[in-house]
Formats: structure tokens, C-alpha cells, sequence
């Protein structure tokens, strides 16, 4: 029997996985960081440890469960609306191929749980993951493709996500900057 809701769920477990991965590593630091500063010792004469490690965990978590699913928000929105510019495809059967495509974040993000406590290789693992869903995605709908849709695609995926993370980049340092010149120093 073969469904095709079959891997519906696989997205939900992927983004829970690779939020556990994250928020086990940011518990980590942000502990290590407390006791750094002298804040962590303070905490535990009213909460317990256990307490505390698991509410930042808790924390953690749903900061990055929030965080990749408005990233795949955002990429399925990428996704359909570069099928829709370029593609030939008017009954949809190439969304329907591409379901098969969440297997490579589930095995990633069950990989990633294994390097909770590595940052370099959760982040190569998720980079690794969305090249190969990138390329799978090519693949997949390449054939109701012309050469020029294909590179079409290509440019506007390339682009997007290329102006996204500089946009969220230079938004970031502008927020830095403007708390760092509002210090009385």
C-alpha cells in the first residue's frame, strides 16, 4: 500500500529532532556561561539544578521549534511560488514527488541528535541536509523543466535565500550595534 501521506509527519519530527539537538548544545552554553558569570551559583540556592537545565532546555527548544518552522514556512512558500513561476507542471504532481524529500531531514535531524553537544558538526549536518534537499528538489521537478525554467529556478532559490540571510545578518548587526552605542561606557 502506498500512501501518499504516508511521510506527512516527517517534516514535524524533523523540526522537533533538530530543535532538541540545538537547544541540548544552547543549554549547554548558556549553563556554562551563567556559572561564567556568576549568576548560575545564585539560581540554584532558590531553583533546583535539575530544574533550572531542564526550563532552559524547555526554553531552548521552543525558540528553535519557532525558528524552523517558520524557516520551512518560508521555504515551502519558496518552493511553490518558483514552481509557479517556472514550471509547467499545472496539476501539482510535482509537489507530490517532492514528499519524498523529507526523508533527507529526518535522517539528518536523527544524525544531529547524536551531535548535540558539537556546534560545527549540527550546523554542517543541517548545511549538508538542505544542499541535498536542494539538489533533490532539482532533480525531481527538472523534468517538467525547460533549460532556462531550470536555471530560472536555480537563480531564484540562489537569490532568495542569498538575500534572506543577509537581510536577517544586517538586521542583526544593526540591533548590536545600536544596544552597544546605547551603553554608558
Amino acid at each position: 500500500m502506498k500512501n501518499t501521506y504516508l511521510t506527512s509527519h516527517f517534516p514535524l519530527f524533523s523540526i522537533v529532532l533538530f530543535s532538541l539537538s540545538l537547544s541540548i548544545y544552547s543549554e549547554g552554553w548558556i549553563t556554562a556561561y551563567l556559572s561564567e558569570i556568576g549568576l548560575y551559583s545564585g539560581m540554584i540556592e532558590f531553583f533546583s539544578e535539575r530544574g533550572i537545565q531542564l526550563t532552559l532546555l524547555f526554553l531552548a527548544w521552543l525558540f528553535f521549534f519557532m525558528l524552523f518552522s517558520a524557516l520551512k514556512l518560508i521555504a515551502d512558500t519558496v518552493n511553490e511560488l518558483s514552481l509557479l513561476f517556472f514550471s509547467k507542471d499545472e496539476e501539482g504532481s510535482d509537489l507530490k514527488g517532492l514528499r519524498g524529500g523529507s526523508w533527507i531531514f529526518l535522517i539528518s535531524s536523527a544524525l544531529s541528535v547524536g551531535f548535540a553537544f558539537n556546534i560545527f558538526f549540527l550546523m554542517a549536518l543541517f548545511s549538508i541536509a538542505c544542499i541535498s534537499y536542494f539538489v533533490f528538489f532539482v532533480y525531481k521537478v527538472s523534468h517538467s523543466l525547460s533549460f532556462f525554467s531550470l536555471l530560472g529556478i536555480v537563480f531564484f532559490h540562489t537569490f532568495f535565500w542569498f538575500s534572506f540571510i543577509i537581510a536577517v545578518t544586517f538586521a542583526l548587526l544593526k540591533l548590536y550595534n545600536s544596544i552597544i552605542a546605547s551603553l554608558p561606557i
